[in-house]
């Protein structure tokens, strides 16, 4: 069983930066893929960026390419999603998730996920 934990949500102007963490327990984290997904009110749950376990690969949905950042430090068990550039759009509970892999790769779908973190941008 793999055990996810956010912080670092909260309240910021539009233009404004923020870093969610992400901590996991109960796996090998290099062989975690992981992810941000997001979830504004009254819309369906939206993968937001995606990582690898290696930390090589990542996605990111077009509305937040050029402003997020997905990292990870695989020493720390922690994954980072770092937001800048903050829309008033990026409003939205954010979640992580995660799921073993064998091969280094990008996943879609997971089976482990954190209680979110809300984010609210202001403007």
């Amino acid at each position: 069983q793999v055990h996810l934990v956010e912080s670092g949500g909260g309240a910021v102007q539009a233009g404004g930066s923020l870093r969610l963490s992400c901590a996991a327990s109960g796996g090998t984290f290099r062989s975690l893929a992981m992810g941000w997904f997001r979830q504004a009110p009254g819309k369906e749950r939206e993968l937001v960026t995606a990582t690898s376990g290696s930390g090589a690969k990542r996605i990111y949905a077009d509305s937040v390419k050029g402003r997020f950042t997905i990292s990870r430090d695989n020493a720390k068990n922690t994954v980072y999603l770092q937001m800048n550039s903050l829309k008033p759009e990026d409003t939205a509970v954010y979640f992580c998730a995660a799921d073993r892999t064998i091969a280094d790769v990008i996943l879609y779908s997971y089976n482990y996920w954190g209680q979110g973190t809300q984010v609210t941008v202001s403007s």
